[in-house]
């Protein structure tokens, strides 16, 4: 049990870390908001600073789920989060489905995480 705490501990310690240390303005954590090609929703996230702050929480749990897992279940874990982005995608620029999406997400890799084996 301890070790999950501390395991727990460590994981938001670092997501909090690297969000303070992402740039605020022109840059989500998964794409670059000044490139001239963005979509609807990416558009969304540049200009709501809470839907960037998801972003960047959502892709930095992303990469450390995906160092902690086995190849399949990392390639279960990309196949998820493909799937995820065509929903968010589907929400166009409507910031409240994009933050329900981004809350269902981040539920996800939660209970991935939670699930993850660990010796005792």
């Amino acid at each position: 049990m301890r070790s999950n705490s501390l395991a727990a501990i460590f994981l938001l310690t670092s997501l909090t870390l690297v969000a303070l240390t992402v740039p605020s303005t022109s840059k989500a954590a998964s794409f670059n908001c000044d490139a001239r090609n963005l979509q609807p929703d990416e558009k969304t996230i540049c200009d709501h600073r809470a839907l960037n702050d998801a972003d960047v929480k959502m892709v930095t749990t992303f990469d450390l789920l995906s160092g902690l897992l086995a190849m399949g279940s990392r390639g279960t874990l990309q196949d998820e989060q493909a799937v995820w982005l065509k929903k968010r995608q589907a929400c166009n620029a409507d910031a409240a489905c994009i933050k329900a999406a981004y809350d269902e997400r981040l539920k996800a890799l939660d209970g991935t995480y939670r699930r993850i084996n660990r010796p005792l």
